[in-house]
């Protein structure tokens, strides 16, 4: 699955991989669930076995699919993209072998000219392939990793140990105050509400708290959304303005 995103800091997803397992709080209103769920109802082979219902609701039931299929995708794209890398899973999920994930790089080091955007919820393991030498650092290769509370701000010191890429943190779905967190090191925050219909309420004074410390220690910010059931309705205006901004690599 690629094609072209609403997600506003980013222009395609790319999903080379589909399935997940919920890692943390943050991941309990997965859009990705709920679109993996359709997708598996139609039909789509990628998402065969990776979501059943339970509650009333479609959660991931651990499987995790690799797709050989989508890895040339990038190298059609002629035109500079900002590519979100596996919208629909995690690519340093347990179960998503290190030759896959090398044949991903691989194919993401063949495009310098668009910029590629990991998010994990595993950080830990990222570093190590990286410390490895597994995978290697490139200018256009972005990785992140995503704090949604206090209870896991410790993933910050994992994707900081890794040197020569530039890294960030989205802060989405943002479901609780992080009044202090280092950010020295880091390139780019991204901060977002919860949105959907079972989404949590994100407070203003988070957000500021953030922008501040994002200020403080030098890092570009991005306000993505307010969140809630109507994300369009309540915006993502902050302070009267919208806040869109990049790494300097890619303003520049």
């Amino acid at each position: 699955m690629a094609g072209s995103s609403e997600i506003e800091w980013t222009d395609v997803t790319w999903n080379p991989v589909a399935g997940c397992t919920i890692a943390s709080s943050g991941c309990t209103n997965c859009y990705a669930m709920r679109m993996a769920a359709r997708l598996q109802a139609m039909g789509h082979r990628k998402y065969a076995g990776t979501t059943r219902k339970s509650g009333g609701r479609y959660v991931w039931t651990g499987r995790v699919n690799v797709d050989e299929s989508s890895l040339s995708a990038p190298l059609e794209w002629r035109k500079p993209k900002r590519i979100f890398v596996n919208s629909m899973s995690d690519l340093f999920h347990p179960d998503v072998p290190d030759e896959f994930v090398i044949r991903v790089w691989q194919t993401m080091i063949a495009c310098p000219q668009h910029h590629f955007q990991i998010l994990t919820k595993r950080p830990d393991r990222m570093a190590r392939l990286f410390d490895s030498g597994v995978i290697e650092a490139r200018d256009h290769i972005w990785v992140g990793t995503s704090v949604e509370s206090d209870e896991v701000a410790d993933r910050v010191k994992h994707l900081a140990s890794i040197s020569g890429a530039t890294l960030f943190i989205s802060f989405e779905p943002l479901i609780g105050e992080i009044q202090e967190i280092d950010l020295r090191g880091i390139h780019w925050a991204i901060v977002g509400g919860e949105s959907g219909p079972r989404s949590r309420p994100m407070e203003e004074a988070w957000v500021e708290r953030l922008l501040e410390i994002c200020r403080r220690d030098d890092v570009a910010f991005f306000f993505k959304q307010w969140g809630g059931r109507n994300k369009k309705a309540a915006g993502r205006e902050l302070h009267g303005q919208t806040f869109d901004e990049y790494p300097l690599e890619l303003e520049a």
